[in-house]
């Protein structure tokens, strides 16, 4: 009896301490770093134009400037990748589709050969492929996954795709902005609130890898001071120059 306690307690152990990290960061990763995106851009933006002494009027133009063209684009972009990648795997699921209506037996064979190519005994996995061929549409989900490496029920959806993108980069990049709007009349303000949402945005990242929360955030503090530093003295420069 306390045998199988152990052993009860020992697989519920198991189950709960056996997780992973998703490795492909599901919604998490794009969204935080599309607002990174945003932040460094329009950032390294404002600061180049403020390093030309410009009005604050200017700044500000140009940061709404830099938010709205920065998210349009990274929409469209986003858009016509995941379109052009969505309509490539349909072709493929179509080619697919006919040859499992064409060659339903080869299929068959192909699908039992990968199993026993991964240590099924030979007769076990025509059983199995045999027995998954029955139902057309269960067929080709599993020939998708096995040989393309797709699920067809988990298609990413361009729209979707865009509008958060759209999202993210906007609301990143309307950090360095939000300052200037609420009265500010300095840069260093806005400097400051986009440093902090880098450090936060590096944060939210080690969720997604192996890193510890504050050396994420303090790189990413750092590649975003950098370019905001050297995009000031570029406008200081051709500021001096210009002017």
């Amino acid at each position: 009896m306390a045998i199988i306690e152990t052993e009860a307690a020992l697989h519920e152990a198991h189950r709960d301490n056996h997780t992973h990290r998703d490795v492909n960061g599901g919604w998490l990763r794009p969204a935080v770093f599309g607002a990174m995106d945003g932040l460094v851009s329009n950032l390294a933006l404002m600061t180049g134009v403020a390093g030309g002494s410009v009005s604050q009027q200017t700044i500000i133009l140009t940061g709404f400037a830099g938010l709205a063209a920065g998210a349009f684009s990274m929409a469209a972009g986003e858009y016509t990748s995941v379109a052009s990648q969505r309509e490539l795997v349909e072709a493929e699921l179509d080619v697919e589709r006919r040859e499992l209506r064409r060659h339903p037996q080869d299929e068959e064979n192909e699908l039992a050969a990968l199993y026993a190519a991964r240590g099924v005994e030979p007769e076990l996995a025509r059983q199995v492929a045999r027995q998954l061929s029955k139902d057309p549409e269960q067929a080709l989900e599993i020939h998708a996954r096995e040989e393309l490496g797709i699920d067809p029920a988990d298609l990413p959806s361009p729209l979707v795709a865009a509008v958060s993108s759209f999202g993210s980069f906007a609301l990143g990049a309307l950090l360095p902005l939000l300052p200037y709007l609420l009265g500010a009349t300095a840069l260093w303000p806005a400097v400051l609130l986009a440093l902090a949402g880098l450090f936060g945005c590096g944060a939210v990242v080690a969720k997604v890898t192996a890193r510890t929360w504050w050396f994420s955030g303090l790189r990413q503090l750092a590649l975003g001071g950098a370019a905001a530093g050297v995009t000031y003295a570029l406008g200081s420069l051709f500021g001096t120059a210009v002017g």
